[in-house]
C-alpha cells in the first residue's frame, strides 16, 4: 500500500479562477462629462430645501443674486434670477440664516455644482430677530427714532386718515369705536398687510395722505381733504406676518410723514419698527381711534363742569370783593360832611379870586394913568433919535455905492466904443451889408447878391455887381487844327 494524500482527488480550492480582463472603455470628452453629471445631479435633486447662513452676498447689473450658503462644515453656491429675486419674502444679508427652495444644477464652465433658488424665508423666528434687532439699529442710528422728531397727536382732529386693508375687520373696528366716541371723517386707504408688496402699499398709503395739499383736493368724484392724523393698523399675527411694518422703506415713510402718525400693528405684546418712528403707538387698532379723538358724552360733561367751577369762582370772586368794599366804606366819613366841607373850601377860594383881581386891575389902571403923558412924545423923539443915527451912515454908504457904479459904467462904455466896428470904418474900413443889413463875410456870398451896400464911416454906398459874361471861343483858323 501506497502512502497517498487522502484528498488526492479533490481538486485545490486555494487557487483563484481566471478572471478575463475588462477591455478600456472609450474615452468621454470633457463637455459629454459635464453634461453627463449635470443631468445626473438636475435629475436627483430637482427640488430641494437647504438650510445655512448667507455668506458674500452679491447684486450684479442684471439684478440677479449670488450668494453662498454655509455652515460649519460646507458651503453651497445659490443663485435666485432676477425674476425670482424681487418675490423673495425676506430681504437677503450677509450673515441672515435662512431656508432656501430650488434645484441643484452643476456650471460646466467651473466644474462645481450650484443651488438655483426660487424661494427663501427665515430660518426660524431667532434669525428675524437678529435682522429685526440689527435693523433696529442702523435706523436708530440716522436719527429715525429720536423724541424731538415726534410730533404731538392734535386734540380733535377732524378729518382721520387710516392705511390698512379695505376688507379686514381692522377698518371696521375703528370706524365702529370711533362712531362710540367722537364721529369724525375718516379717508381709508386700501393696502396689503402682509406677503408680497405690502411694505410698498402701506408706504405708498403714507405717503399719499402727505402728498395731499393743506386746502385739499379737488377731484371730479368731489373734494379730498387733507387728514389731520394719520393711523396704520393691522391685526395681531406672527412674526412673519407683521414682517412689512419691519421693512425700511415703511419705517422711512412714517417717519418722513408731516402729518401726526399712530402706529397700531398686532396686539399689545407686538412691536415693530414703525411704532419706533411713529408719533405715538397704540397697543391695538382700537387703542388706535381710542387714542386719535376723546369721547363726546366725556368732553361735554367735563365741559359743564367747568362752566359751573367758573360761575362759582365767579360769585365766590364778586362776594369777596364785596366785602372788601364795605369793609373799607365803613372807614369813610360820612358823604354830606364831605362834601360840605370841600364846597367851603371853594367858596372861600372862589371870593380871594375876585379880590386879587379887583386889585391887580386897579395897580394896572393906576400904572397905565401914570405913564399915559409921557409915554408917546418920549417914545417920538427917541425913534428920531435912532432913524438918524442909523440913516446918516447909510445914506454915506449910498453915495460911495453910486459913485463906484458910475466910475465902473464910464470905464466899460469907453472899453465898449474902443471895440465897436465904428471905430474900425473911422481906419479906413468898409462893411458889406446885404438888403436884409446882415453882413456879408465871404466873397462867395457876395457873387450870389445882386444888390449890397457898403457902410463907411461917414455914409453908405449902394452896390449892384454883375457877373462876368463868358468870353466866347476863337474859331480855329483855316489850315489848322485845334488842339
Amino acid at each position: 500500500m501506497t502512502n497517498q494524500p487522502l484528498f488526492a482527488d479533490m481538486p485545490d480550492l486555494t487557487e483563484k479562477p481566471a478572471v478575463p480582463k475588462p477591455q478600456a472603455p472609450e474615452p468621454l470628452s470633457v463637455s459629454a462629462l459635464s453634461q453627463a453629471l449635470k443631468g445626473l445631479v438636475e435629475t436627483n435633486f430637482s427640488f430641494v430645501r437647504v438650510k445655512g447662513e448667507i455668506s458674500g452676498l452679491k447684486k450684479a447689473a442684471s439684478g440677479h443674486l449670488y450668494f453662498s450658503l454655509k455652515d460649519d462644515e460646507a458651503v453651497l453656491n445659490g443663485i435666485c434670477w432676477r425674476g425670482g429675486a424681487t418675490k423673495l419674502s425676506v430681504a437677503p444679508q450677509d450673515g441672515l440664516e435662512v431656508v432656501c427652495t430650488g434645484k441643484i444644477t452643476t456650471y460646466p464652465g467651473r466644474s462645481n455644482y450650484q443651488m438655483i433658488v426660487d424661494s427663501m424665508e427665515a430660518a426660524g423666528e431667532g434669525a428675524l430677530l437678529k435682522l429685526l434687532e440689527e435693523r433696529r439699529k442702523k435706523l436708530l442710528a440716522e436719527g429715525l427714532f429720536a423724541p424731538e422728531r415726534k410730533k404731538k397727536i392734535p386734540f380733535l382732529p377732524e378729518v382721520i386718515g387710516v392705511v390698512t386693508s379695505p376688507s379686514g375687520a381692522v377698518i371696521r373696528d375703528i370706524m365702529h369705536r370711533l362712531n362710540d366716541r367722537f364721529p369724525r371723517r375718516v379717508l381709508l386707504w386700501g393696502a396689503l398687510m402682509q406677503g408680497d408688496g405690502a411694505a410698498e402699499q402701506v408706504a405708498a398709503g403714507i405717503r399719499g395722505f402727505n402728498a395731499i395739499p393743506p386746502q385739499g383736493l379737488d377731484t371730479p368724484s368731489g373734494h379730498i381733504p387733507r387728514p389731520d392724523v394719520l393711523i396704520v393698523a393691522r391685526g395681531g399675527g406672527s412674526l412673519e406676518d407683521l414682517w412689512a411694518f419691519n421693512e425700511e422703506i415703511v419705517v422711512r415713510a412714517a417717519a418722513e410723514s408731516d402729518i401726526p402718525l399712530i402706529s397700531a400693528v398686532g396686539h399689545e405684546t407686538d412691536t415693530t419698527l414703525i411704532d419706533y418712528a411713529a408719533d405715538l403707538r397704540a397697543p391695538t387698532p382700537t387703542g388706535a381711534a381710542e387714542k386719535a379723538v376723546p369721547v363726546r358724552s366725556e368732553l361735554q360733561t367735563m365741559l359743564k363742569e367747568s362752566e359751573i367751577r367758573l360761575m362759582k369762582a365767579a360769585r365766590r370772586l364778586l362776594d369777596e370783593r364785596q366785602t372788601v368794599l364795605t369793609g373799607l366804606s365803613r372807614g369813610l366819613p360820612p358823604l354830606d360832611r364831605t362834601i360840605a366841607e370841600y364846597a367851603q373850601r371853594l367858596d372861600d377860594k372862589t371870593e380871594r379870586l375876585n379880590n386879587a383881581l379887583t386889585v391887580l386891575a386897579d395897580r394896572k389902571k393906576a400904572d397905565l394913568d401914570r405913564l399915559r403923558p409921557t409915554a408917546p412924545d418920549l417914545l417920538l423923539s427917541n425913534a428920531e433919535k435912532a432913524l438918524f443915527q442909523t440913516a446918516y451912515p447909510l445914506e454915506n454908504l449910498v453915495k460911495a455905492v453910486l459913485t463906484e457904479s458910475d466910475t465902473r459904467l464910464t470905464t466899460n462904455k469907453r472899453l465898449l466904443e474902443s471895440c465897436s466896428y465904428e471905430r474900425v470904418l473911422d481906419r479906413g474900413f468898409a462893411l458889406v451889408l446885404d438888403v436884409s443889413d446882415k453882413p456879408i463875410v465871404c466873397a462867395a456870398d457876395a457873387r450870389q447878391k445882386s444888390e449890397m451896400t457898403l457902410k463907411f464911416a461917414d455914409g453908405t454906398l449902394a452896390v449892384f455887381p454883375h457877373k462876368p459874361k463868358k468870353k466866347k471861343e476863337d474859331s480855329p483858323q483855316q489850315g489848322t487844327l485845334p488842339l
